[in-house]
């Protein structure tokens, strides 16, 4: 059996789905705004990478000691401690000469090396706005030297693919096809706007001045209102931010086209999943497939979930399954045009962690026609989080994705 499935999910299960399929599609935003990947967007422009870069690290081979060495190399980030520290350490990489370079041979090295280069090259260019490496990803380097050189974010994703040596059929692709700076906002039930990722899911007040590590266990502190809709936002062209309303990416539409299933992942629901579900023709596609469409529901609240617009305290099961069904519907759309489906048209199944924080409101799920509810068996991380057990997921996910064949 292969699946097709372009799923908006975090796949640290993914050696497990591994046992299922490779063939997976992975669909994310552009509008991650944290840590150094603001800080390439602040002087050199252009869309987000740090959340594609994640996937892609994720998703990359270990299974030799280069592969590894590759992986840990792009993983790295600099030092947190000040700007000047974090130079020193930038500088033994793009160089060369940092302890990292052990163990990648030298084809990969200068392939390598060759982009970090043309990133530190472009970022002296730009010699109005001093560059602040701290706590910087050479990932995300890496990552924006390939786009800059090539002038397309699928290239880099491309090259960072086959660098990471990311497994034959699985794809990493964004929702939106753009080389300009594009920015999330949400707006809140009391018509309250916030703008910027990381201002909406995890602010936090810095340090020190620079990009600091983003902490995205921390929900800072909660939101005025729950939140209404996302939307995205944009100052090209014009002197001022605005709202603006991107086409989708091409390349998602086809996939969503041959699906044998969909996922809707574990995530930040309104920063992660809805900004690839609220564009013009994502709703229509996803309604149209008679393929299993999987919710997975996440095992515990953030600043995003803290706050339901339908009754008292923090949304419930039926409450995030509405959120997602209002961005395919694009419910509150300034844009025209919005769609009238109902959410059985865009969820036909519900993974719920056993255990989880999330109130599993089953007799409300029924009401908007979420019937078939699996219970998976759930773990905890460090910091006492239900998560879903990375092998008992994909085994659930195989079985609904198998009964609906059958």
């Amino acid at each position: 059996m292969v699946l097709r499935i372009p799923p908006f999910m975090v796949l640290w299960c993914q050696w497990h789905l591994r046992q299922l399929t490779t063939r997976v599609t992975h669909v994310l935003p552009v509008s991650d705004d944290g840590g150094s990947t603001a800080e390439i967007v602040r002087v050199l422009g252009g869309p987000a990478v740090g959340d594609i870069r994640s996937r892609c690290l994720r998703l990359a081979d270990n299974s030799d000691s280069e592969a590894l060495a590759v992986r840990v190399l792009l993983a790295h980030r600099l030092s947190g401690e000040s700007a000047e520290a974090a130079k020193a350490d930038w500088y033994e990489v793009v160089e060369g000469d940092h302890a990292l370079w052990r163990g990648v041979s030298e084809p990969y090295k200068h392939t390598i090396r060759a982009f970090l280069v043309y990133f530190h090259t472009q970022i002296l260019r730009h010699s109005t706005e001093r560059f602040n490496f701290r706590n910087g990803s050479v990932g995300n380097f890496f990552f924006a030297g390939a786009r800059l050189f090539f002038r397309s974010l699928e290239a880099a994703i491309f090259l960072f693919s086959r660098v990471a040596r990311i497994p034959e059929g699985s794809l990493v692709l964004p929702a939106i096809c753009t080389e300009e700076r594009i920015t999330l906002g949400a707006e809140l039930a009391n018509s309250a706007v916030i703008r910027g990722q990381n201002e909406i899911s995890h602010p936090a007040a810095p340090e020190s001045p620079g990009p600091i590590r983003v902490d995205k266990h921390g929900r800072g502190p909660p939101l005025a209102a729950p939140i209404r809709r996302i939307f995205y936002l944009s100052a090209e062209g014009t002197m001022r931010e605005h709202e603006v309303f991107p086409p989708p990416n091409p390349r998602l539409l086809t996939a969503l086209d041959t699906a044998d299933a969909i996922i809707y992942g574990m995530g930040s629901l309104y920063t992660s999943i809805c900004p690839s579900l609220i564009l013009k023709g994502v709703g229509e596609r996803i309604a149209a497939q008679s393929v299993p469409k999987i919710f997975l529901l996440n095992g515990s609240h953030d600043r995003e979930t803290s706050a339901s617009s339908s009754r008292g305290g923090p949304m419930s099961a039926a409450d995030s399954v509405s959120a997602v069904c209002d961005a395919l519907n694009r419910r509150h759309t300034k844009a025209g045009e919005p769609l009238d489906l109902p959410p059985s048209a865009y969820v036909t199944a519900l993974l719920v962690p056993a255990g989880g924080a999330i109130d599993l409101d089953t007799p409300a799920l029924e009401v908007i026609g979420i019937r078939q509810v699996v219970e998976v068996q759930s773990i905890r991380d460090a910091n006492g989080n239900c998560l879903f057990e990375p092998g008992a997921l994909v085994h659930a996910i195989g079985e609904v994705v198998g009964s609906h064949i059958l």
